[in-house]
C-alpha cells in the first residue's frame, strides 16, 4: 500500500527523512519534531495542520532551512539542507524559496511598492520597478503603491506581503498562518489570491494552518500530533 506522506509522480522538491528536533536544557528534553517523513513533488500544495504549540511552525521553520535538525537529513531543491553552512542554506533559498508569514513582516518605514522591490533588488534583477509594480496589480494594490503598512489594512497588507513572496517566482513558498490575523471575508480572499498566484506561477506551496477548510483546498492534507506526520 502506497505512503500517503511519498509521492512519486515527479520529483520531489522537499524531502525529510527521519527528522527530529529537540530543545534541551538543563534539567529536560523537549521533543518537538519526532521521526517526520515526508516527500513532496514538484507544484504539489500541501497543508500542515494541528493543534496551537504543536510545532507547525517549527518544522515549517526545519523545511526551509531557517533551524536545523537534531537529527535526520533534508532536501531542498536537490540540496542537501543538513550538509550545509547558515550561508549556503541562505544561497539556497535566495531567489527559489517564497515566505509568507502571519504578521505580514513588511518594513513599516517601507511604501508597498519598496516592500515588493527589496527582494528584486538585493539580487539586482533587470527592471525592477515594472516587476513590483506588475505583481502589485497581479494583487489588485496598484492604486496603493505609494502607501506604507500603517496606512493599509490587514488584507492589504498580507496582499502586500504575497506580491512580494511571488514576486521573484520561487519554486517553493512557506506559508505560515497567512491568514491567522484577518477576518473571515478577507481571510477567503486571500486564500483565493495565494491559490489563483499558486497555479499561475507553477509553484509548490507548503502551507501551515489550523483553518480545516483552507487545508483542504490542498492537494493532501497531513497533521502534526505529538510531533509526528500522519495523512489527515
Amino acid at each position: 500500500m502506497p505512503n500517503p506522506l511519498q509521492r512519486h509522480d515527479t520529483s520531489p522538491i522537499l524531502e525529510l527523512q527521519n527528522v527530529h528536533y529537540a530543545l534541551k536544557s538543563d534539567q529536560d528534553t523537549l521533543n518537538i519534531i519526532n521521526a517526520c517523513n515526508l516527500s513532496v513533488a514538484t507544484n504539489e500544495s500541501v497543508a500542515i495542520i494541528g493543534r496551537s504549540g504543536s510545532g507547525k511552525s517549527t518544522l515549517l521553520a526545519l523545511m526551509a532551512g531557517l533551524q536545523s535538525p537534531t537529527s535526520g537529513d533534508i532536501t531542498l531543491l536537490g540540496k542537501a539542507l543538513t550538509t550545509l553552512s547558515e550561508d549556503q542554506r541562505a544561497q539556497v533559498r535566495a531567489q527559489q524559496v517564497g515566505f509568507i508569514f502571519q504578521n505580514f513582516q513588511l518594513m513599516p518605514s517601507m511604501s508597498a511598492l519598496e516592500n515588493i522591490l527589496m527582494p528584486l533588488e538585493l539580487f539586482q534583477v533587470d527592471d525592477a520597478k515594472t516587476k513590483a509594480l506588475h505583481a502589485l496589480e497581479q494583487v489588485g494594490l496598484a492604486h496603493r503603491a505609494s502607501h506604507r503598512p500603517a496606512e493599509l489594512s490587514g488584507g492589504e497588507q498580507q496582499r502586500v506581503a504575497i506580491a512580494r513572496a511571488f514576486v521573484t517566482h520561487p519554486k517553493i513558498l512557506f506559508a505560515d498562518e497567512p491568514t491567522g490575523n484577518l477576518d473571515e471575508e478577507t481571510a477567503q480572499q486571500i486564500q483565493a489570491l495565494l491559490f489563483e498566484l499558486n497555479r499561475t506561477l507553477n509553484t509548490t506551496l507548503i502551507l501551515v494552518t489550523h483553518d480545516v477548510q483552507f487545508a483542504q483546498k490542498c492537494d493532501r492534507v497531513l497533521r502534526l500530533t505529538q510531533g509526528h506526520l500522519s495523512q489527515d
